[in-house]
């Protein structure tokens, strides 16, 4: 949304918000611009953080706010994690689509698309929730996943050997179960089932905003962008959820369509979710805007061959930044240590390659990419904050004590 990196403005954590940071007090946001060249603009769902913009902002950023709705509940979870929190569930939830989050969402997104004003061309944001926990979907999108057929994920034991210690810091006491307890409890088949149940609810509701757009007759006009913010461990490198520099957490769909996207192709070149803002301001035809540290997909989206001199580059807290490019992952970790891996003979990650001197050549020409600025945290800054403090790691307040490294 700022178009600039986490290591240059400091927000690594949930908190603060953008606008909580006085150097980006009037920073121009990707809404903010596309009504400044006289778009109507109009959000609903999880677009900012919940919370993130506070109220008084909220016109600055869009025009139109929809509506925002959280996660139905339970009277009681069906599943009892470590870390029992009511997020942290997954079942057979609600009976009906319609007492979704999700339906809700789309419902706001499909009245705006009715009522557009004809005069201008316009910017819809649509956040849905799913899929992330908790991953509720009613039965019938989990009749699609029958247990005895289930896939689940390629997982091999001692999935984290050879990788650095340091790894851990960055999922350090979440409450999202770790593989083991999942197996102990009988839970990763039908934590697995649940995220693919709501992944395919969640597809739905894009099918229905779809549908909407086509019935304005605006849609051969309309720039359509589908993405996710970021992707899901479901047993790999033995945790679930998103808190790593691993291909599982980083690597997301990015689907575009529209005028200057060529229909049905497919693009194996690296991009950043950063790369949006200039993208759009590019396919619109707007204005050049400076100062953003992605780079437009454009060529691309034309000619997926067009080359492309950049590595996707994923950053998780201070100085911790993962590099990818066509072929290869490099991490490293902000006390030094390092991950590489040969995504064209290795996709699971499951060898690292950073010790092997045959490689020195590889990693450095991909630590050249790495932040040359790595801003400390900004004031403020709360959940999921890993910090440096006199020698010794902080996660979210509490001291990481290496011997209780879990697996």
């Amino acid at each position: 949304m700022t178009g600039l990196r986490p290591s240059t403005t400091g927000i690594y954590a949930l908190r603060p918000g953008v606008r909580e940071v006085a150097p980006l007090k009037n920073h121009i946001t990707l809404p903010q611009y596309f009504g400044s060249q006289g778009y109507f603009t109009f959000t609903c769902g999880k677009v900012y953080h919940d919370g993130s913009i506070a109220p008084a902002d909220r016109p600055r950023e869009f025009g139109v706010w929809g509506a925002a709705p959280g996660m139905p509940m339970p009277p009681r979870k069906f599943v009892h994690t470590p870390v029992d929190i009511r997020a942290m569930d997954w079942g057979i939830f609600p009976e009906r689509d319609e007492d979704q989050a999700d339906w809700k969402i789309a419902d706001a997104a499909i009245a705006q698309l009715k009522a557009l004003p004809r005069d201008k061309p316009f910017f819809v944001a649509c956040g849905f929730r799913l899929p992330h926990v908790p991953c509720f979907a009613s039965r019938k999108w989990f009749d699609l996943y029958p247990p005895e057929t289930l896939i689940l994920p390629d997982v091999r034991e001692n999935d984290r050997e050879g990788v650095p210690p340091f790894a851990w810091y960055l999922n350090w006491k979440l409450p999202e179960p770790r593989l083991s307890w999942l197996k102990k409890a009988g839970q990763w088949r039908p934590l697995v089932r649940a995220y693919l149940a709501s992944t395919s609810f969640m597809d739905s509701q894009v099918g229905r905003l779809l549908d909407a757009l086509e019935a304005t007759g605006r849609a051969d006009q309309t720039v359509i962008v589908l993405w996710s913010d970021n992707g899901w461990h479901l047993g790999e490198k033995a945790i679930t959820g998103k808190n790593s520099l691993w291909e599982r957490s980083t690597h997301i769909p990015l689907i575009f369509a529209g005028p200057g996207v060529t229909a049905g192709a497919k693009c194996a070149k690296p991009a950043e979710l950063l790369d949006l803002y200039p993208t759009l301001v590019d396919l619109c035809g707007l204005p050049a805007r400076p100062g953003l540290e992605g780079h437009s997909l454009a060529p691309q989206l034309k000619n997926v061959n067009a080359p492309r001199l950049w590595p996707a580059i994923s950053t998780h807290n201070q100085n911790n930044h993962a590099v990818r490019s066509e072929d290869w992952r490099y991490i490293r970790y902000a006390d030094g240590s390092e991950e590489l891996y040969d995504h064209r003979h290795d996709p699971h990650e499951w060898t690292n390659l950073a010790a092997d001197t045959r490689y020195a050549d590889v990693i450095a020409e991909h630590a050249r990419w790495l932040p040359k600025v790595n801003a400390p945290p900004v004031p403020g800054s709360a959940d999921r904050l890993l910090v440096e403090k006199d020698g010794e790691w902080y996660w979210e307040g509490k001291r990481i004590v290496p011997s209780e490294l879990e697996d």
